[in-house]
C-alpha cells in the first residue's frame, strides 16, 4: 500500500485529480463559462511550468520535487515566484475553472494549493533551506512562495 501511496503522490497527478473533480463540479454548478480567458490561463500556467523546468535544466538542478538540489535558481521566473511550477499548475486549474464556468473549482483550487504546498513545497523548502543555508533565506526573504 505505502507503494501505491508513493507512486501516485505526485504534483501532476495531484493537478490531474484536480482537473476531474473541476470537470465534475461543471455538473454541478455551472456559470457563465469564458472559454477563451480559461484557455488563455491553462496556456499561461503550462508556459510558466515550462519556463521554469528550463531554468532549473539549465542550472543543472533537479525538477523532481523529492529530489536533492544541486543548486538554487533565484533568477528569472524565480524571482517572482519561489515555486512558479506550482504555480503554473494553479494557473492550470484557475483556467479550467473558468474555461468551464465551474465556481466549485475555486474550492478545488484551494484545497490543491493547500495540498501542494504541505506535501511537496515545505520539504522542498526544507532541503534547499539545508542545503544553501543563508543564500536560500535570503532568497525566500524577498520572493513569496506563490506570487
Amino acid at each position: 500500500m505505502n507503494h501505491l501511496k508513493t507512486l501516485f503522490d505526485w504534483p501532476p497527478v495531484w493537478l490531474l485529480a484536480g482537473l476531474v473533480l473541476v470537470w465534475g463540479s461543471d455538473r454541478v454548478v455551472t456559470l457563465q463559462n469564458f472559454s477563451r480567458l480559461g484557455a488563455a490561463l491553462v496556456l499561461a500556467g503550462l508556459a510558466l511550468m515550462g519556463w521554469a523546468a528550463a531554468q532549473m535544466v539549465l542550472a543543472r538542478t533537479t525538477v523532481n520535487p523529492r529530489g536533492q538540489p544541486a543548486a538554487l535558481v533565484t533568477g528569472g521566473v524565480f524571482a517572482i515566484s519561489r515555486n512558479p511550477i506550482y504555480l503554473g499548475d494553479a494557473l492550470v486549474l484557475l483556467g479550467a475553472t473558468v474555461w468551464l464556468g465551474a465556481p466549485l473549482g475555486l474550492v478545488i483550487l484551494a484545497g490543491f494549493v493547500a495540498v501542494i504546498t504541505r506535501r511537496f513545497i515545505r520539504p522542498e523548502e526544507a532541503r534547499l533551506q539545508a542545503a544553501f543555508g543563508a543564500d536560500f533565506t535570503l532568497w525566500a526573504s524577498r520572493v513569496r512562495r506563490w506570487l
